[in-house]
Parts: structure tokens; sequence; C-alpha cells
């Protein structure tokens, strides 16, 4: 693969350069956010001190995060799910945009454009009713020479293998506790959602970033905070299902691999 780059910085944070942009997509950049604590370094602030597009898929604390949103200074470009832009603004933002699933803004040459997600889209949990909402969204990141499906917090939906074939999805395959609530792809989810949406590789997100201060240093939650994309690398194989899994850790690079090896 050529004409981008990714680098996981972390939970379901990714740098993006494609078609001349930068893109950071739910952006967690400090060493805590709120109750969870950071098991890795925060990323350095060369890693996104020159973004051009911030997607948010949903309101939730570990996806939008006002302190690392404020790094990133108030009149950075950010897209947010329809009905999430007066609250945001409020908050002092000044270049804000909504956006639903099936419409799309551009950034250059760049079409992002919304899909649908299965996850609450309440700012502080799915059974409260009280306080900001819009419905969770996930991106796919368009030019003329690759397409990234980045599926923000989601369960499984039929409707992915509408948004296939893509050159990279970016997966959660976990999350931040010692389980996964309503809404969420597990490691065996998240490898029929690759088969779904027919993804050439997977790049692994949502683990192995943040924890819970108290439990982070038991047993159960050493493996859950490294084994969950390797489970998921075993069920593609288990399911066999034809994409390349990109395992990377958090703030590193993503190594693509070389447009002849693909299929």
């Amino acid at each position: 693969m050529s004409g981008f780059s990714l680098r996981f910085l972390g939970h379901s944070t990714v740098r993006l350069e494609l078609g001349g942009r930068v893109v950071l997509t739910d952006p967690v950049l400090t060493a805590r956010v709120g109750g969870l604590s950071r098991v890795v370094p925060p990323p350095p602030r060369e890693s996104y001190a020159d973004v051009d597009l911030v997607l948010l898929s949903h309101l939730h604390g570990d996806h939008l995060h006002m302190p690392s949103l404020r790094l990133l200074g108030k009149r950075t470009r950010i897209v947010v799910p329809r009905g999430a832009g007066a609250w945001l603004a409020k908050k002092g933002f000044e270049n804000v945009e909504e956006i639903a699933p099936g419409e799309t803004v551009t950034e250059g040459a760049l079409e992002v454009t919304a899909t649908k997600a299965v996850h609450s889209g309440h700012r502080w949990g799915p059974r409260l009713t009280h306080g900001p909402q819009s419905p969770a969204i996930g991106h796919l990141i368009a030019t003329g020479d690759a397409k990234i499906y980045n599926a923000g917090d989601t369960d499984l939906f039929d409707g992915m293998a509408d948004f296939g074939p893509v050159d990279v999805a970016l997966l959660p395959v976990w999350g931040w506790g010692p389980n996964l609530g309503p809404g969420h792809l597990d490691p065996a989810r998240a490898a029929k959602a690759a088969g779904l949406v027919q993804a050439r590789a997977v790049v692994p997100v949502h683990w192995g970033t943040l924890a819970v201060p108290g439990i982070r240093r038991t047993a159960r939650m050493r493996r859950l905070l490294a084994d969950p994309p390797r489970v998921f690398a075993a069920e593609i194989g288990k399911q066999e299902i034809a994409t390349e899994v990109l395992f990377t850790e958090p703030g590193a690079d993503v190594v693509l691999p070389a447009r002849e090896d693909r299929a």
C-alpha cells in the first residue's frame, strides 16, 4: 500500500496522513482521561501539532476528550456527529461541523463520509437521558487512491458489508475495563467485521492504553491490556478471513504491506 501513512497513538486515536492532509481520530492525548489512567506514554506533541482535521465518532469521554481537543487548539477543524455541534461550540471551539450517516465533508482531496455505528451516543452513558446526546458514527475516509474505514465504537451489524472493500479498517477489539458493555466489538466480532467490510488490512484499536487505576495491576487486567489484538489475529485465521492484521503497539507507526504483496 502506498500514498498514505498511519500511526496508532493509543486507544481509538490514529494519525492518518492521506491526500496531503493530516487527520486525527478521537484524540486522547493526555496521561489521564477522567477516572482512567494511561498505561503507555502520551504521544509527543509533534505527533499531533500539524493536524488539519479531527474526526469524532461519539460523545463518550474516552473519544470526545476536552483536554485533548484543547491541546489541538480551538480553531482546529472538528467534525462531530449531527446534534453535537452546538454543544461543543459552547465549549469555545470555533470550527465545528456536524455530519450524519450518509453525509460527506471534504478536506482538500479527502472525502469523509459518516457511517452508521451501533453504540450509545449519550455523553454520560446509555442509561441516562439528560445532557448532550447524538448518534454514534463511524467514518469512511477516502481519496482516489485509498479508502480507510474508521469504525469508532460499534457492535457488529449487517450494513457494514456496504462499506467495503476498504484498504484498511481501524477496528476496536476491546475497551478499557475488565468487561465489555453493549455496543462494542470483542476480538471474535471484530474479525467478522473485517470480513464484512472486505478489509485488505486491519489495525486493531481501542486496546492497551487506558485502565482503571485500582485494577490495572491485576493478572486479568494485564492480560486484557495485551491480549485482545492477538486474540483478534487468531480469530482472523480461525474464521478464514482474507485480511492482513497490522498489529501495532500504541505510539508506533503502522507498517503497511507493500502493494505487490496484496491479493
